[in-house]
């Protein structure tokens, strides 16, 4: 099995990637992610390229082959079932079980984690609407649509909430924009950067006022 150490380079060239997709990550930005000096970033990729998990070129940088992509799938299936777990069987809250995902995600078996998507009902998203890849490696189809480019004054429901950081999450729930909820943008002011919303909860519903920075981080379907 690969080390904990592969498996995070790997994930994070994928996330890279997934910013810039058909381009190499440049090294510079991967070793700054990564946390260590270029010289052991570069050390891993021609490791990683003999493993035939990356294709590296000293200029352009790395991208994931075939193999790399599927081991990158596989490690993101096994986080994303851990977050799910810990927050639907152990209440864990949204917003603290990535780190706790990270520890976990290493050390669970295949078997284990079939136990994990059985009990769970074979999820399609993590608890930020985050796609779970199959056991395959396919993912279900993206939404693409945000609350910034949405249709006006149509029924929507958030799908996905892009920024995962710990002091976002928390905003998010207190707004009530949570995966599932249903939302209506009323009106968009470029000029004062302002989102009229109206915020769905059970019967009852609320307005709020966002960003369209804030805004581009919620996916939402009709």
């Amino acid at each position: 099995m690969p080390s904990k150490t592969i498996e995070n380079y790997i994930k994070q060239i994928y996330a890279l990637q997934q910013q810039t997709p058909g381009k190499f990550v440049h090294m510079g930005r991967l070793a700054e992610l990564m946390k260590v000096v270029p010289g052991t970033a570069t050390s891993m990729m021609k490791a990683l390229s003999d493993a035939n998990l990356v294709d590296y070129e000293p200029r352009a940088g790395v991208k994931l082959t075939d193999s790399g992509r599927q081991l990158a799938l596989h490690v993101l299936r096994r986080h994303r079932l851990v977050e799910l777990l810990l927050v639907q069987m152990l209440g864990l809250d949204w917003s603290e079980v990535h780190d706790e995902a990270e520890e976990i995600e290493h050390v669970v078996s295949d078997k284990l984690l079939d136990a994990i998507d059985r009990v769970l009902g074979r999820p399609v998203s993590d608890p930020h609407g985050d796609p779970i890849p199959s056991v395959g490696g396919q993912l279900p189809a993206q939404k693409n649509m945000n609350l910034a480019d949405c249709p006006l004054r149509r029924g929507m429901k958030i799908v996905r909430v892009l920024d995962q950081h710990q002091s976002f999450l928390h905003f998010a729930r207190q707004a009530g924009l949570l995966p599932g909820k249903a939302v209506v943008v009323e009106a968009r002011d470029p000029h004062a950067d302002a989102i009229n919303l109206r915020i769905q909860k059970g019967k009852k519903s609320h307005s709020a006022v966002i960003s369209f920075s804030v805004a581009e981080k919620f996916l939402v379907e009709a």
